[in-house]
């Protein structure tokens, strides 16, 4: 019988130097309600983007033989993909059939390959002075004003050639408001699956009694819009659907009792 494996010694990344709280960046939170629902264990410190494997936020070291050498991981999603390989965490999507895998996907690209531009064009450049400040607040004002108008243009140009600043503000709301108001539909078929199965606690996005990926990415994205001066339209939105509150409410409850809890 093969010896189980060792769940390695884990510290993530955050980018940010506050601990037992949300971040801004949807995708740290993502990863760390990936790592909590798995069950691994991990510690927290800022990191930064330059030391990152890949130039971005969040980044894992991972334990190795050679305490003085860890192995660096980037990305949420490879992340995770290489943690359910080596199987310190579950595959949450192995009992899906076919087209619930697709659902899935489908509602992780929605957010990460669609929402996270329209956050892009809110925070960085409707919202430019208050993100700046809000994440970079921790720099000498010269290093936050130098490196804040480089994230600015790298930003700019980046939406522009994904074509969300050609948007009109209309256009743009309208778009944003179309993927949250998705979402709280599923929430609300799920909600309902789940007491009429007389299931207490979370709710889940694809409706089932367990979580799936795509429940990582959505509670990364309600928690980064939470309580964000930098994104206070998205906020006020997400605010207003009762259901997305219910659902983020409950995953915080079991699985983020040591974090700060945004106001009600």
């Amino acid at each position: 019988m093969a010896a189980p494996k060792v769940v390695p010694s884990l510290t993530v990344y955050r980018g940010f130097p506050a601990r037992g709280c949300y971040t801004p960046s949807p995708f740290v939170n993502k990863l760390e309600t990936r790592l909590r629902i798995g069950g691994l264990s991990y510690r927290v410190e800022m990191g930064s983007v330059p030391k990152a494997p890949r130039g971005k936020i969040p980044y894992v070291d991972v334990e190795t033989s050679d305490p003085s050498k860890p192995e660096q991981l980037s990305d949420s999603t490879f992340i995770t993909r290489r943690f359910v390989e080596d199987g310190h965490l579950a595959d949450l999507n192995a009992a899906l059939m076919p087209a619930e895998r697709a659902r899935d996907l489908g509602v992780r690209a929605l957010f990460e390959d669609r929402l996270c531009f329209y956050q892009g064009r809110e925070r960085w450049i409707d919202n430019y002075y208050a993100m700046r400040d809000n994440v970079l607040g921790f720099m000498p004002f010269l290093v936050r004003f130098v490196v804040g108008l480089l994230a600015y243009r790298s930003h700019k140009r980046t939406l522009q050639g994904h074509g969300v600043l050609r948007y009109t503000d209309d256009e743009f709301d309208a778009l944003r408001r179309e993927v949250w108001d998705s979402l709280n539909a599923m929430l609300v078929e799920s909600r309902g699956r789940a007491h009429e199965a007389g299931r207490a606690g979370p709710f889940w996005v694809l409706g089932g009694a367990a979580p799936t990926e795509a429940d990582a990415t959505v509670f990364g994205f309600i928690t980064a819009s939470l309580d964000c001066k930098q994104a206070p339209a998205s906020e006020k939105i997400v605010r207003g659907l009762p259901v997305v509150m219910d659902y983020a409410g409950r995953i915080h409850d079991r699985y983020f009792a040591d974090y700060k809890r945004w106001s009600e």
